[in-house]
């Protein structure tokens, strides 16, 4: 070989790092729209289908749907975490709390795999359950905030936002494109009954512990498990 020329494979590999690219980028594309249209238990062959790629090809870039799930809305968590953050900054901690319940509402109508995103929680994706955990801390604020302020109810608790995330998600998965705005009601009836003074007592909040245990089963089987090879 002489100096400067060029083993046959090595013209061969660049392709296959920018094919192996397309492949990833036009998963995660495809993935975002089918997502956002079916929630998270869209399967991966559906996901494939969208994006004009074969299962096998899926499983390479994307080896267990949790990593798919955190490539797709990795950018969503972080938009989730800011907002508890710009509610933070607000000077009223009514007004703060109010607007970070509205915008987290407002992103699972918007999306419905980010409305089972906020009610699931992914162990193996440790950037993701870091956004979530940093974004928890900050709500544990504006939550002491306004009660401080005395214009929250005393007896709510952090568990009561995962709660009114689950039902929200509820919603905007039952009404879908029929009623799409349904959700607003029901999230203006959640914050009504949550400014003090409170109207009369409410029933104990879950366990923690145990909410955490249904926000894990509510992950999709999928998740933890492969998809048969059907498309070869």
């Amino acid at each position: 070989m002489t100096p400067g020329s060029q083993h046959p494979d090595d013209t061969a590999a660049q392709p296959l790092r920018s094919d192996a690219e397309r492949n990833r980028a036009r998963i995660i594309a495809a993935a975002r729209k089918v997502f956002a249209r079916d929630g998270l238990n869209a399967s991966m062959a559906s996901v494939a289908r969208e994006a004009s790629v074969g299962i096998a090809t899926m499983f390479r870039r994307f080896p267990a749907k949790e990593e798919l799930v955190a490539a797709v809305f990795a950018d969503r968590m972080d938009a989730y975490a800011d907002a508890v953050a710009v509610a933070l900054e607000d000077p009223d901690p009514w007004h703060g709390f109010v607007g970070y319940i509205e915008t987290a509402c407002a992103m699972q109508a918007a999306d419905y795999g980010f409305a089972d995103v906020l009610t699931t929680t992914f162990p193996n994706s440790k950037a993701m359950e870091g956004r979530r955990n940093e974004a928890f801390e900050g709500m544990l604020q504006l939550i002491s905030r306004a009660k401080a302020a005395g214009r929250l109810r005393e007896d709510f608790d952090s568990s009561d936002v995962v709660l009114l995330h689950m039902a929200n998600a509820g919603v905007v998965n039952a009404t879908g494109g029929a009623a799409p705005d349904a959700w607003r009601r029901v999230v203006a009836l959640f914050i009504q009954s949550l400014e003090a003074p409170a109207r009369g007592p409410l029933p104990p909040s879950p366990p923690h512990d145990d909410l955490h245990k249904a926000m894990l089963r509510a992950s999709p089987a999928e998740l933890a498990t492969r998809e048969p090879d059907t498309t070869g």
